[in-house]
C-alpha cells in the first residue's frame, strides 16, 4: 500500500510539474489557431487592374498559405486614409500593411525619388528588375525604409506611358499639354513643357472627360484601361516615361513581431516572391491589352522617332543629377543607374 502511495505521489508530482514547465507550448499552438485579421489601406481605386492583380491576390494566396490564419482586408484608395498619407499610417500602426505609390514619401525617404522612377531610365522592363534585384536597389530601399519601422517590398517593375486625347509625334508637342502626373515624372513632364499637375486616381477620369485634362498616366496600357481613360484617350504614347517600381508594400514591425514566427516566414516570403510573379503577368497582360484596345477601340499607338527621344533624354539627364542632390544615397542610385545606362550603350 505504502508503494502505490509512493508511485501515485510521484505521478502526481510530475504531472504537476510538466503543467508549469510547459504550458507556454500549450498557449502557443492556440495562438498558431488564431484568426488574425489585417487591414490594409491601398492607393488603388477598385477600378484599377492592380487592386486585383495585386492586393486581392497577395491577400488571396496569404489566406491559403496560411490555412486561413491570416486575412488582409483590403480597402480601395481614400476609404481609410488619403492615398498621400498611407506611409504615415503604417508607420504610426494606424494600418498593419499598406500598398502605396513611391512618388508620395519623398519628403520621409529620399530615396523614393529614385524608386518612383527617374524619367527615361530603362529600355525595357528586365533592365529594370536586374537593377533591383541584382544590382542592389530593392536592398537600398529596404534600409532606408527600416529607419521609419517598417519592411519594404516592391510590388513589381512595370512601365509608366501616357494615352492621351490628341496625338504627340515631336518634342515640341508637349509644350502646354495639361497631364496628370505625379512624383518625379510631374517634375519632369513639367520641365519639357507640359503643364502637368496631380489628381487623384478616382478623379481622373472625370478629368480627362471633361477636357481639364488632355491625358493621364497610370501604369501603361493595362492601367490606362482598368481606369476606362480609352473611352476618351484614342493615342497611346511609347517610349515609356520609365519603368519604374512605383507600386510598394509597407509593413509594419511591430504588428510582424506580434505574429507567430511562421505567419511571418509567410508573409514575408510571399510579398518577395510576388515581385517576380506580379512582373512577369503585368507585361503579359500589357501585351493582351495593347492588342485589344487597338482592335476594340481605335486606339493608335505612337512611338516617338529617335531625334525626339533623344531630346527627352537630354532634359531627362538634368532630372537624373538634380536627384542625386538630394541624400547620398539618391547620389549612389543615380550614379549606380548612369553606370548600367553606359554599359548598355544608351549614354556616355
Amino acid at each position: 500500500m505504502k508503494v502505490k502511495r509512493i508511485l501515485s505521489f510521484i505521478f502526481v508530482s510530475s504531472l504537476a510539474l510538466g503543467m508549469v514547465l510547459w504550458p507556454p507550448a500549450t498557449k502557443a499552438v492556440q495562438a498558431a489557431d488564431e484568426v488574425i485579421t489585417w487591414k490594409s489601406v491601398c492607393h488603388w481605386p477598385m477600378a484599377s487592374s492592380s487592386y486585383k492583380g495585386s492586393l486581392l491576390a497577395v491577400a488571396e494566396r496569404l489566406k491559403k498559405r496560411t490555412n486561413g490564419r491570416l486575412i488582409i482586408e483590403p480597402h480601395p484608395a481614400g476609404a481609410l486614409v488619403p492615398a498621400k498619407e498611407e506611409f504615415n499610417a503604417v508607420k504610426r500602426g494606424m494600418v498593419p500593411i499598406g500598398v502605396t505609390s513611391a512618388a508620395y514619401p519623398l519628403a520621409q525617404v529620399p530615396l523614393m525619388n529614385v524608386a518612383s522612377g527617374l524619367p527615361l531610365n530603362f529600355g525595357d522592363v528586365w533592365e529594370a528588375a536586374y537593377y533591383y534585384q541584382w544590382l542592389g536597389f530593392e536592398q537600398m530601399l529596404k534600409d532606408e525604409v527600416a529607419k521609419h519601422g517598417m519592411l519594404y517590398f516592391t510590388d513589381k517593375v512595370y512601365p509608366t506611358e501616357v494615352s492621351l486625347k490628341k496625338p504627340v509625334q515631336k518634342f515640341e508637342d508637349f509644350k502646354g499639354l495639361k497631364l496628370r502626373s505625379s512624383g518625379i515624372l510631374q517634375t519632369f513632364l513639367t520641365s519639357i513643357g507640359a503643364a502637368a499637375s496631380y489628381v487623384p486616381g478616382s478623379e481622373i477620369y472625370a478629368a480627362l472627360a471633361s477636357g481639364v485634362m488632355d491625358g493621364a498616366h497610370w501604369g501603361a496600357v493595362q492601367g490606362s484601361y482598368s481606369m476606362k481613360f480609352y473611352d476618351v484617350n484614342k493615342y497611346h504614347l511609347r517610349p515609356a516615361l520609365n519603368v519604374a517600381g512605383t507600386d510598394i508594400w509597407l509593413v509594419n514591425k511591430k504588428a510582424l513581431a506580434k505574429l507567430p514566427d511562421d505567419i511571418q516566414n509567410i508573409l514575408v516570403s510571399t510579398l518577395e516572391e510576388h515581385f517576380w510573379m506580379r512582373t512577369n503577368q503585368y507585361i503579359y497582360l500589357e501585351n493582351k491589352t495593347l492588342s485589344k484596345v487597338i482592335n476594340e477601340q481605335g486606339v493608335k499607338l505612337i512611338t516617338l522617332p529617335p531625334a525626339e527621344y533623344a531630346k527627352m533624354q537630354t532634359a531627362a539627364l538634368k532630372i537624373w543629377d538634380e536627384v542625386a542632390q538630394k541624400s547620398p544615397e539618391c547620389a549612389k542610385a543615380v550614379e549606380m543607374l548612369k553606370d548600367f545606362n553606359r554599359q548598355m550603350g544608351r549614354i556616355k
